[in-house]
């Protein structure tokens, strides 16, 4: 390696997928993203700790590959991982980490920080996250940190992916045993699956390997349903918009109340693929807190983690 160069790895590790990007600090102090690696889902709770480290393994690999360079010690790394917001978590990574000697200068963050800092070189503002699963985090000047949401599929992930398809799962359900209203969102979730009727897909959903991912692409089905002006997959749309307002407006009233307007970037495939949905929970937020929402969309999260390395060991 160069010396006059400084490697930085940045890690997105979702719900749905993996993201690795290589980057490189030249003597002018700009950023080149050298190569870029994907693998499957890394959230340690929705996959177990081991298939978690082996997909971040991959998408480590992969960029290295894709570099054109042979995996080696980088100057620092962050590893912005969904689920990872407790020590217990972290020290899982925090030990592979160490196993595989990657770096010496490292930090662990959930999945949410660097979304902000993907907007914000300097980490302010909040993001939200709804893709697999749902989650939102603020940063405030001084460096506070408040966060919101988060608490997994049992008994959170409202507005997520896997939480629009729940719903629309069991909207489609009522409308197949009778005992609920008609709805579009039946027959598309048949077509998708496959199936005559919708009882004939439960052994696949409810099979142990079905990953949470692949229920969560169903929620686009009721995004559909709901462009057709069907009442039902409005309803669930219309709640999910205000679960995830009520957690942006919670995280922003705790750290920005005093300010104008709030910076509002988001991520996660949801929100990123139904840009309508967004810019619904932003009028959301703004009718409830009175602040106006400026509103970026991240389509690289990654970009942040490495610009929390950045940040974090002063390079």
């Amino acid at each position: 390696m160069n010396p006059s160069k400084t490697l930085i790895l940045g890690v997105d590790g979702g719900g749905s997928n993996t993201t690795a990007w290589l980057a490189e600090i030249d003597d002018q102090d700009s950023v080149h993203i050298l190569g870029r690696g994907k693998s499957a889902a890394s959230n340690c709770h929705a996959v177990g700790s081991d298939q978690s480290l082996h997909h971040l393994d991959d998408s480590i690999t992969a960029a290295f590959a894709d570099a054109n360079q042979a995996r080696s010690q980088v100057a620092a790394a962050c590893f912005a991982m969904a689920g990872a917001d407790r020590h217990a978590e972290q020290q899982i990574f925090q030990n592979w980490v160490d196993q595989n000697r990657l770096t010496e200068n490292f930090l662990i963050s959930n999945d949410a920080l660097p979304v902000i800092y993907a907007a914000d070189k300097e980490g302010m503002g909040i993001g939200l996250i709804a893709g697999t699963g749902s989650l939102c985090i603020g940063r405030s000047i001084d460096g506070i940190t408040r966060r919101c949401g988060g608490w997994g599929s049992l008994f959170g992930d409202e507005g997520s992916g896997f939480g629009i398809a729940i719903e629309g799962l069991r909207a489609a359900a009522r409308h197949e045993d009778q005992r609920g209203p008609s709805t579009k969102i039946h027959r598309a979730m048949v077509n998708r699956l496959e199936v005559k009727d919708l009882s004939q897909a439960i052994p696949r959903l409810y099979a142990s390997g079905t990953a949470r991912a692949e229920i969560a692409s169903l929620a686009k089905i009721v995004f559909d349903a709901a462009r057709e002006d069907d009442p039902v997959a409005i309803e669930i749309i219309d709640r999910a918009a205000t679960s995830l307002a009520e957690l942006v407006f919670t995280v922003g009233g705790h750290l920005h109340h005093n300010q104008p307007s709030w910076n509002l970037a988001i991520g996660g495939g949801v929100l990123i693929h139904q840009l309508d949905f967004a810019r619904q929970i932003a009028n959301q937020v703004e009718t409830v807190s009175g602040n106006a929402i400026n509103l970026v969309t991240v389509k690289d999260p990654v970009l942040g983690a490495i610009n929390m390395a950045r940040q974090r060991f002063h390079l």
